[in-house]
């Protein structure tokens, strides 16, 4: 697990099918460096949150069969970066 800050909503018209309809955010590490996660939690932008990579990226959306290897899990209360 990883604590990132999600940036913004990424939003593509045009998709592989194994996304589905899937919300997706723009999410920085605290290097800087940018992310895209599938987000099931529904979290506005600003806010820190943890994700899962790899395969159990999959396992925590609603349908395992969703092309994913970021997942925002939760939203983090109270952080001080």
């Amino acid at each position: 697990m990883e604590i990132m800050q999600v940036i913004d909503e990424l939003v593509c018209t045009r998709r592989v099918a194994g996304l589905g309809v899937e919300s997706l955010r723009v999410l920085k590490d605290q290097k800087g460096a940018l992310s895209v996660a599938t987000d099931p939690v529904g979290v506005p932008p600003g806010k820190w949150v943890f994700t899962v990579s790899g395969s159990a990226a999959r396992y925590a959306m609603r349908d395992p069969k969703i092309t994913t290897d970021l997942t925002i899990c939760g939203i983090i209360d109270h952080w001080d970066e």
